[in-house]
Parts: structure tokens; C-alpha cells; sequence
């Protein structure tokens, strides 16, 4: 029901004054209903003030209304028409509408309070709407006439990023859940895991012992991989990706959206190599072929038609790649979202952390400040998508320094954000790398231990689970083969079969 302190108000007059044009989307009655319902019972403003902010009311006495009453009983006090009134004393537009008769008249017309959630969604979603048209209508004017170093391009990245800055504003879903809800998703979980194969509850990486330990890879989870440069940091978070990407069998859900049944969809963010240099490294390791040998096109015949079926399983499977460098945080969350509003995702892989750029048109004020920013937003992007993310980090120089080169927590770059929000933190560690470049002399007796030494981590390499927020920490042992950079599975004799005589 409509309230009005006579029978033409100011706005409703306006309204009747303007053109028949089209007006932007607003619903004074919601408004004054709301308004009406919280002079009432204060109580509904604990249950709409989570996502009703004074700037989507339509009208601006209604939304000077909302923001003195939501101060007032914030602060413990009462806001009702008498203990409001004498904050609008002087107000000039609602004297218009007779002052405090308003006020009064709006709570009398309050039959009840059950739907005033519904009416803060109403006036929520049209505010929104309204936004939505400014934001098309500015994308139109920037356009028509745009400035000469603003490309195409970077215009089509500034409307995207405004489209789901609303989105991220534009959400009342949220707040606190009942226990036995998030009880009942633990269980699904659970039975999830019991259900699959190994008892994963996560996606799994492909490599055994690896998922043994992590229990795969969790939705909402940040997992930081680590390690020296030609660790193989790279070559193991490709893999993992593309395990996953040629495992992803679709399943359509009860709401009729598509998820994965088993593997996933994979978007990759190369911020290092190219996305021909990383699609070459896939085709070795699928191949077994080198890709010393394949860039410079050294290959047999039959080793080609490896390489073809290579190419054919790679791409049938669902990984994105994203080679642009130097991505702002912001931008990188914005290509996540749209990559799973378009096809799906499951699984983003960031090459590496250190590259990205923190959000806004200035940087922070150091180093540590900047990383802190990129890691709570991938984090963030990992609970909002519900989704593990996979971030690359470069370790620091005091590796080098240490008689044993196997990284720690304190090597991390900047590490206090970094293992912070991590929820994992693994390293890649392979000592053949190590004491291949501290061959002594052949001849002596040292080049002899070291040859033996050597015959003990050859094609061998570490995993080492330097923090783990569900499960324990560790290392995990995987077999490296150099020539195609690529991990496995280390095979050890309570692995092979019996022998049978």
C-alpha cells in the first residue's frame, strides 16, 4: 500500500510531470512497506542490514530514512517515528512531505513484518538493475567517444571488471548457515569419498602416493607449489592439470547444469611460458617424445604418429590456457568467473604467484603488502568458486646457502602472506639436480661416492608437504623422467607384482 502525506507528494508529482519515457526501475511502495516494517519491530534490520545498504533505496528520504535508523539501532537505541523525528527537524524534503506525520504514517500502514525480507530483495534487486543500466549506459559513452590510449580491449576488461564488481556487491546470499547444514555437506563429502575409487574426497592429481597424502585436491583450497627454478614446478602443475582435464567425465545435475563426475574442467594461467611452449611440454610428456625434438622437428616416422595421437588426446580434453603476462589479480579473478559461467571449471592453475599484479591503478607500498593482496584474492576466488587453485611461488635465494637444499616454510618469498592463506604448502625438490653440478673429478675417490650418490636419486624427486590445514605433512617420493620433464609414480618393489615360478 502505497503512503503518502498527501495526495500528491513531491516525488509522486515529479513523477507525473515527466516525460513518457522510460523510467529506470524502482518500487517506492517496497520502500515505504520496508521503511514502515523496520519503525516497527527493529528487529528487521538484523535480518535484512546484511545486504541492504541505505544507497539502493530509490528514493533519498527513504535511504537517509534507512541510515539514520540503522545507526540508531546499531548504537542499542530504538528507532521509531518519535525518536527519529527530531533528526529531521530541518530536513528539507521531508518537510515537503509534512514531517514527521510521515514517518508516523509510514509505520501505521505496517500491517505486519513477515515480508519485509521480500521487500529488501525487491528494492535490492531493482538497485541493482539501476546500476546495471548506468553501467551499460557508460560503456555506450566511453565507446562513442573514447580516449585515444584507451583500446578496445582494455574497454571491453574495464566493463567486465565493473559487470562482476556488481555481481560481487549485487549478492545478499551469505551469512551464517545452521550447523546441521554445513554438518550435512561435511557428510556428502564424506560419502563422496567413500563412494570413489582410493577414497579420494578431492579431485585426484593422477600421481598415487601424492594423493594419498593430500587426499586429493579440495574444492575452496589454495595450494601453494613451491621450489627452485628448474625444480620442475612447471612440468608437475601441468601434468596435474592435464591428468585431471583427460579424466573429466561430464554428469548432468538435478538442476540441469553439468559437473564433473570424475576429473575436471581446467583453466591454466601462464603469466611465465607461452601457450604453444606449454602445449609443446604436454605433447612430450603425453608422447614420451622430447621437446628438444619436436621443436626442432627431429622426430621418426613412427615417433609422428605418436605425436598425432598425443595431440588428439590432448585436445579433447577441457584445459584453458591463458598466456597473458603480467595479469592484475583483478583481472585474472574476472577471466575465472566468465571461463566457469561459460564452460565449467574445476581446477585453476596460476604460473606463478610473483608474476601477478596487485588490483587498482597503483601499486602497494611494498612487496610484502602486494603479495598479501594477490593471495587472499586467489584464496577468495577459491572459496567463491568453489574451486582448488593451484598457485607457482618462487622460493628465495637461502636455498643455495644450505648445505641440504630441501626448501622450508622460511624460504618462501615473502612468505608470512603466502603460508598464511595457503591451505597446503608443498615444494618440489629434486637433489640429482643438486649433485649433478658438484661431479668431482673423475678418477678419485670422491667421484666414485659421488656416482654412487648419484645412482641413488637419479629419476627420483621429492614432494615435500611443508603445511597441510586437513591432513598431515610429509614427503612424498615421485619418479622424474628429465627427458620429457615429467612425474610418476615411483615404482618400489612392494609394488610390483609376485613373482610366480
Amino acid at each position: 500500500m502505497a503512503i503518502h502525506a498527501n495526495t500528491a507528494t513531491p516525488f509522486a508529482a515529479q513523477r507525473e510531470e515527466e516525460p513518457a519515457y522510460r523510467l529506470v526501475p524502482h518500487n517506492i511502495e517496497a520502500e515505504q512497506a520496508l521503511i514502515g516494517a523496520l519503525l516497527v519491530n527493529n528487529e528487521v534490520w538484523d535480518r535484512v542490514s546484511s545486504f541492504l545498504e541505505p544507497h539502493h533505496f530509490y528514493e533519498g528520504v527513504h535511504a537517509r530514512i534507512y541510515e539514520i535508523a540503522g545507526r540508531r539501532i546499531t548504537g542499542g537505541q530504538s528507532a521509531t517515528p518519535v525518536t527519529l523525528k527530531t533528526f529531521f527537524d530541518n530536513d528539507p524534503a521531508l518537510a515537503e512531505l509534512d514531517g514527521a506525520r510521515y514517518l508516523a504514517r509510514l509505520a501505521a500502514a505496517a500491517v505486519n513484518t513477515t515480508n519485509a525480507v521480500d521487500f529488501a530483495h525487491t528494492i535490492h534487486d531493482l538497485a541493482v538493475r539501476r546500476e546495471l543500466i548506468r553501467i551499460g549506459e557508460e560503456v555506450m559513452e566511453t565507446a562513442f567517444d573514447s580516449p585515444i590510449d584507451l583500446t578496445p580491449a582494455q574497454q571491453i576488461v574495464q566493463a567486465e571488471s565493473h559487470l562482476f564488481s556488481l555481481a560481487e556487491r549485487g549478492r545478499y546470499e551469505g551469512g551464517f548457515k545452521a550447523f546441521s547444514t554445513a554438518l550435512a555437506e561435511a557428510i556428502e563429502v564424506a560419502a563422496a569419498a567413500y563412494e570413489r575409487d582410493g577414497g579420494l574426497s578431492g579431485l585426484s592429481t593422477g600421481l598415487t602416493d601424492l594423493d594419498q597424502k593430500l587426499g586429493g585436491l579440495h574444492p575452496s583450497d589454495l595450494i601453494i607449489l613451491a621450489g627452485r627454478p628448474s625444480m620442475g614446478k612447471t612440468a608437475l602443475a601441468t601434468q596435474i592439470a592435464f591428468n585431471i582435464a583427460k579424466d573429466f567425465v561430464p554428469e548432468v545435475d538435478t538442476d540441469g547444469t553439468v559437473k564433473a563426475a570424475s576429473g575436471g574442467r581446467v583453466g591454466f594461467f601462464s603469466l611465465e611460458m607461452s601457450a604453444e611452449q606449454l602445449a609443446s611440454r604436454l605433447l612430450s610428456q603425453e608422447s614420451e617424445i622430447s621437446s628438444e625434438k619436436i621443436r626442432r622437428g627431429q622426430v621418426t616416422e613412427e615417433e609422428f604418429q605418436r605425436l598425432a595421437i598425443a595431440a588428439q588426446r590432448v585436445e579433447a580434453a577441457p584445459l584453458f590456457i591463458d598466456d597473458t603476462p603480467a595479469l592484475p589479480i583483478s583481472t585474472l579473478l574476472a577471466r575465472a568467473r566468465r571461463l566457469k559461467r561459460q564452460h565449467g571449471l574445476d581446477l585453476v592453475v596460476v604460473d606463478y604467484l610473483q608474476l601477478l599484479r596487485p588490483g587498482g591503478a597503483s601499486r602497494a607500498d611494498n612487496r610484502v603488502q602486494e603479495l598479501s593482496e594477490i593471495t587472499q584474492g586467489l584464496k577468495a576466488m577459491a572459496k567463491e568458486l568453489s574451486v582448488p587453485v593451484i598457485a607457482l611461488s618462487q622460493l628465495s635465494r637461502a636455498v643455495e646457502s644450505r648445505e641440504d637444499k630441501r626448501p622450508q616454510l622460511s624460504d618462501l618469498r615473502e612468505s608470512g602472506s603466502i603460508e598464511q592463506d595457503a591451505d597446503v604448502v608443498t615444494f618440489v625438490f629434486r637433489e640429482e639436480y643438486y649433485l649433478g653440478r658438484a661431479e668431482p673429478r673423475e678418477g678419485t675417490p670422491e667421484h666414485a661416492d659421488w656416482q654412487e650418490k648419484m645412482s641413488e636419486v637419479y629419476g627420483k624427486a621429492e614432494v615435500i608437504i611443508g603445511k597441510q590445514r586437513h591432513g598431515p605433512i610429509g614427503t612424498v617420493a615421485l619418479q622424474f623422467q628429465g627427458e620429457f620433464t615429467r612425474f610418476g609414480n615411483l615404482v618400489d618393489a612392494g609394488r610390483l607384482p609376485e613373482r610366480t615360478y
